[in-house]
């Protein structure tokens, strides 16, 4: 089956430039011009992957990203922001917002492609037959995008969120900086695989005393032992 790609943009020129580059590689395309159409089809298409302009009319494309985040239907979806910013401000505000990616106009084809397939590489990477996983008192189920420890819930970011996940379903398994930068982090993939360091430190900090489940294995990047 065809993947699902709603694209919200309401330039009609980027709109059908991104929906040919994306049909000729065998995606179904989905089109929206403003955020109350991005909203509603997300809602009702559960697409699996958002690409959405910051400057969309009426309310923008950051909090439309917080919107469809707090939405449990549409919680898990990848987004990827593509707009004409490019103050490193504006990306860590739309990451911090939840988007899993940030593409700038203009773009070279190729690596608006190569980010699209590798954003839904790291959704296929987190898929399971089992919603919930467990690591030592930690629970995680990706359908709800909840967080218990010993059956209280932990609110996480979403690359917190992520992350833990990436690192429990890998459990007993050392994951390479460069791997968990790839599979939960593709945006700063193409930057030093060290920034996974910080991430794995905020991590830790939110789950409390249970954070020392996350092991560093010097040198080569980190692994969850159930214990």
């Amino acid at each position: 089956m065809k993947k699902k790609i709603l694209v919200i943009d309401d330039e009609e020129s980027i709109r059908e430039v991104v929906k040919d580059i994306l049909e000729h590689e065998g995606y179904n395309v989905i089109i929206g011009i403003n955020s109350e159409e991005a909203i509603r089809k997300a809602v009702t298409l559960t697409p699996d992957i958002i690409i959405l302009d910051l400057g969309i009319p009426t309310i923008g494309g950051l909090e439309v990203c917080r919107i469809l985040r707090k939405e449990k239907k549409t919680s898990a979806i990848p987004i990827i922001i593509l707009t004409v910013r490019s103050r490193e401000v504006d990306k860590i505000i739309g990451l911090e917002m939840g988007a899993d990616d940030y593409i700038i106009k203009p773009f070279q084809k190729g690596e608006f492609v190569a980010r699209v397939k590798a954003v839904l590489r790291r959704v296929e990477y987190r898929q399971t037959e089992d919603n919930i996983l467990t690591a030592g008192d930690i629970s995680i189920d990706k359908e709800s995008y909840i967080v218990e420890i010993e059956g209280k819930k932990v609110d996480l970011r979403p690359k917190e969120f992520n992350l833990l996940y990436i690192l429990i379903e890998k459990k007993g398994t050392v994951l390479s900086r460069d791997y968990l930068c790839e599979s939960v982090l593709g945006y700063e993939y193409y930057g030093s695989s060290r920034a996974i360091d910080a991430h794995v430190k905020n991590l830790r900090k939110s789950l409390g005393k249970h954070g020392k489940i996350i092991r560093t294995v010097r040198g080569v990047g980190y692994k969850i032992e159930d214990k």
